[in-house]
């Protein structure tokens, strides 16, 4: 079953507290303490477009590329009504391919952690490498297997808006470091003279990861460390940091 399909039209109401102006001002600032002249940016993964964007409001010249054709529409949508000219390109990230370098690239909101085989997270790094300028950033953040181990897995979440709802259940395979989120969605059917809601489904499967596995994967495709810090406290990874951002350089 295909992720990030009806849900993309939805996505945005649920997502409406997250700190996307705080993780647009945090990559900015990590660009410039740790870049050399960050002008041109792609945004892997970019979901809707909201952290694209931001950074576009920032200065940058920004890119947006993902997977899912509905979330690109959704994208593309909200742009349009912003009057703001952002290129959406519709790529795996494991065959990702550029018309032009660029000067760095961020993966935002656990969307590495999609990437599921130790051959395909290679293959992802490996093709973020060839996009990217000398020296050129790639900024990422990951769920941590500590996070799918001892605070997601196997719970079930729900959530109630206006017009939409959700009930999320996560199956976490302590072999296989997978997680499955099998989300059944109600959204408000509109126009109805009746209070009717359409119901449908969607499956997700996530891997954990843990830090030292990530820099075994970058280094593989090339990448020099930077650094990486805990996404709450912005110091130092612990064992128990729950998402991680990591800062390397080609």
């Amino acid at each position: 079953m295909d992720s990030y399909t009806e849900f993309a039209y939805i996505y945005d109401e649920f997502m409406e507290e997250v700190p996307y102006e705080e993780w647009a001002d945090l990559l900015s600032s990590l660009f410039k303490a740790y870049g050399t002249d960050i002008k041109s940016v792609l945004d892997l993964g970019c979901g809707t477009g909201t952290l694209t964007m931001l950074l576009a409001d920032r200065g940058y010249d920004v890119m947006g590329v993902d997977y899912s054709e509905d979330m690109l529409a959704v994208a593309y949508e909200k742009t349009h009504a912003a009057d703001k000219d952002i290129l959406f390109v519709n790529q795996d990230m494991r065959e990702l391919a550029l018309p032009y370098e660029v000067d760095g690239v961020v993966c935002a909101f656990d969307s590495i952690n999609y990437v599921i085989t130790d051959e395909d997270i290679e293959m992802t790094f490996k093709r973020v490498y060839d996009c990217l300028k000398k020296d050129g950033l790639f900024i990422f953040d990951f769920n941590t297997l500590y996070k799918y181990e001892t605070i997601i897995g196997d719970t079930t979440i729900a959530e109630s808006k206006e017009n939409c709802s959700f009930i999320w259940e996560n199956f976490f395979s302590s072999e296989t470091h997978l997680n499955e989120y099998d989300i059944t969605f109600f959204t408000k059917v509109e126009d109805s003279e009746e209070e009717l809601f359409h119901r449908f489904f969607e499956t997700h499967v996530q891997r954990g990861y843990t830090l030292e596995e990530m820099k075994r994967f970058l280094d593989a495709a090339g990448f020099k460390f930077v650094t990486a810090l805990d996404a709450t406290t912005k110091k130092t990874p612990t064992d128990e940091s729950q998402r991680v951002y990591v800062i390397v350089r080609k």
